[in-house]
């Protein structure tokens, strides 16, 4: 069977990478609305993209913390 042959080491990495689709998603959904914002009000450009930016930076930041614990688990 398939899923006798794969040892703990392959579980985890199939993990994270659920988890970086999980990321690639909300990172597209963030800077989609985004640019559709400032599409609607290009007055608060600057204000939209800030925001943007530090979301992005949140949700990268569990991509990281689902790769570390990839390895320590």
């Amino acid at each position: 069977m398939f899923l006798m042959d794969i040892d703990l080491a392959g579980l985890k990495m199939i993990g994270y990478g659920i988890a970086v689709v999980g990321v690639a998603i909300g990172v597209g959904m963030i800077f989609s609305a985004v640019v559709s914002s400032i599409a609607r009000q290009p007055e608060v450009a600057g204000k939209l993209q800030s925001s943007g930016l530090i979301g992005a930076v949140i949700i990268e930041a569990l991509a990281i913390l689902a790769f570390v614990l990839a390895f320590i688990l």
